[in-house]
């Protein structure tokens, strides 16, 4: 289970030091129960995030995450997406994302 955990991890280290302009949070705590992140950018750009294990010990553990960024597009609009991703997969919420209708 901390495949994942460390996984993630980096991949926000990643996004975070790609980024051309300067970082102005970069913030990070993992635990063997979880993580937490928060980065961010002169650009406006800001991603955190909070993954946990549920389940740990069964057959049925898995890692849930919740989270949000938000960037400004080459439209100058501002874009946030806030997010679950848990064993229902990706669940992203945005004002730009079109949700499914109820029926």
């Amino acid at each position: 289970m901390k495949f994942p955990i460390v996984f993630v991890v980096i991949v926000a280290v990643a996004m975070a030091s790609s980024v051309q302009e300067e970082t102005i949070t970069n913030e990070s705590q993992v635990s063997p129960e979880g993580y937490t992140f928060n980065v961010a950018t002169n650009n406006g750009f800001e991603h955190s995030a909070e993954g946990k294990i549920e389940n740990e010990n069964t057959e049925h553990g898995s890692l849930a995450v919740h989270g949000h960024f938000k960037y400004v597009g080459d439209d100058g609009v501002t874009y946030e997406v806030r997010y679950i991703a848990d064993e229902n997969g990706f669940q992203p919420i945005g004002a730009h994302i079109p949700q499914p209708l109820d029926d």
